[in-house]
C-alpha cells in the first residue's frame, strides 16, 4: 500500500436557503471555519505562483492546475427524464426538456503524463442555454470515486504545500505521532491511483462534494448505461484513453444515467467533510437524466484548442444546485483564479459556449 507515497500523489484537487424541509432532511446550514477564508488565500497563492513560475521556466502553455490532460470535449445531449415524481423536480430537472452539453473527460493530474500512471480519471458536464444562471450554464463536475481526498480547507492547504514540494507522503505522515496520521485520506488516495480505466466512456463518476437540491442536499454521479467497454484492452501508448474514445465514438454513440442521491441522514451524511461517502443503502442514486453522446469526430486542432480553453466550476450554477461544503467554497475561488491565470498567460479570452 505504501508503493503509491515513492511518487508525487496528482490529485485533483454565501446564503443559505431557509425554508421548510420534508420530514426526511435537515437543513443545510454550513459551518464555516474562523481560518477558510487565510487558507483559501494560501492555497490560491501557492498555485497561482506555481502557475506563472512554469510559465516563465517556458512552458509551451499555461495548463489547468489539477485536470491539466484532456482526453477530449464531447458535445452531448442531457436529457431530463419525463414524469419525474415530486420531489426530483428541482432546479435543472423541474421539467422534461433537453439542453445542449460540451462533456470533458480528463485525468486528475496536474501533470500532462502518460495514461498507464495511476490516477483519477475526471468527467465535466457544461449544458448550455440554462436560464437563471449567471453564466447560463450549469457545471457538472465528477472524479471517477465517491469521495474527496481533503477534508477541509486547512487540510487542503498542507497538501498543496506538499505537493509542491514533491513530498506528498508527508501529508498522510505529518510527523512522528500516529495520532497525526491521515490514514483515512491515505486509503482514499491509494482506491483513486489503483483504479483501472480503459474507456473514459464505460465508467462511473461521482460529484465527491454536496450541493443543494432545493431545500435539501445531494450528491450526484454519471454511471455509464453499458458497464461492459467496447475497448477493454490497455494499449501501450501514452494516450490510450483518447485514442479508446475516439475509436469508440467513431462509429457508436455513447450513454450515462445522471443520477441524484438524496441527504437523508445528516448524521452520516455530512456537508462539511468530502472524505465520508454516503450509504446508498440509506439512500440510493435516483435517475434523473439521461446523457447521449453522439458519434463524432472529436481530435481536430480545432476542437481540441477549443477543448483547453474552456472553463468548468462548481459555481456555474443556478441557485437551487449552489456547491455546499468546505472544499466546494475553497473551490469558487481557486477554479475562479486559475481560470484567470491561465487565459491571461495563454493570451486567451474567457468566455462560456451558448451553442455547438
Amino acid at each position: 500500500m505504501l508503493a503509491i507515497l515513492n511518487k508525487a500523489l496528482p490529485l485533483p484537487l454565501s446564503l443559505v436557503l431557509m425554508s421548510a424541509l420534508p420530514s426526511w432532511a435537515a437543513s443545510n446550514n454550513e459551518d464555516i471555519p474562523a481560518n477558510e477564508d487565510a487558507a483559501t488565500r494560501q492555497i490560491v497563492q501557492m498555485i497561482e505562483e506555481s502557475t506563472r513560475a512554469e510559465a516563465k521556466n517556458g512552458s509551451a502553455s499555461a495548463h489547468r492546475n489539477v485536470h491539466a490532460k484532456a482526453h477530449g470535449c464531447v458535445q452531448a445531449e442531457f436529457r431530463i427524464l419525463n414524469k419525474l415524481p415530486k420531489e426530483l423536480q428541482i432546479g435543472i430537472f423541474g421539467e422534461a426538456r433537453t439542453y445542449p452539453a460540451w462533456i470533458r473527460c480528463s485525468n486528475s493530474s496536474g501533470k500532462m503524463q502518460d495514461d498507464s500512471v495511476g490516477d483519477g480519471r475526471g468527467m465535466a458536464i457544461k449544458l448550455m442555454g440554462v436560464e437563471h444562471s449567471e453564466s447560463n450554464t450549469q457545471d457538472f463536475i465528477m472524479i471517477n470515486h465517491p469521495v474527496f481526498l481533503v477534508r477541509n480547507a486547512a487540510d487542503y492547504v498542507e497538501f498543496q504545500k506538499d505537493l509542491l514540494e514533491n513530498s506528498p507522503v508527508k501529508f498522510f505522515f505529518p510527523g512522528l505521532n500516529p495520532f497525526n496520521f491521515r490514514l483515512h485520506e491515505l486509503g482514499i488516495a491509494n482506491a483513486i491511483r489503483s483504479s483501472k480505466v480503459t474507456n473514459p466512456l464505460s465508467t462511473q463518476y461521482w460529484s465527491m462534494t454536496p450541493y443543494l437540491f432545493g431545500d435539501t442536499a445531494m450528491k450526484f454521479s454519471a454511471r455509464a448505461c453499458d458497464a461492459a467497454s467496447l475497448l477493454v484492452k490497455k494499449t501501450f501508448s501514452p494516450d490510450f484513453l483518447r485514442e479508446n474514445m475516439q475509436k469508440h465514438l467513431a462509429q457508436n454513440e455513447a450513454c450515462f444515467d445522471f443520477l441524484v442521491q438524496l441527504r437523508k441522514h445528516p448524521d452520516q451524511m455530512p456537508i462539511e467533510d468530502p472524505t465520508v461517502e454516503w450509504n446508498e443503502k440509506d439512500s440510493p442514486f435516483i435517475p434523473v437524466a439521461r446523457i447521449i453522446i453522439p458519434p463524432q469526430k472529436f481530435d481536430s486542432p480545432m476542437q481540441l484548442n477549443f477543448c483547453e480553453n474552456l472553463s468548468f466550476t462548481p459555481w456555474h450554477t443556478i441557485p437551487e444546485h449552489r456547491p455546499l461544503g468546505g472544499i466546494n467554497r475553497v473551490r469558487k475561488t481557486v477554479y475562479d483564479t486559475m481560470s484567470r491565470v491561465r487565459h491571461e498567460l495563454n493570451s486567451v479570452e474567457r468566455l462560456e459556449p451558448t451553442a455547438f
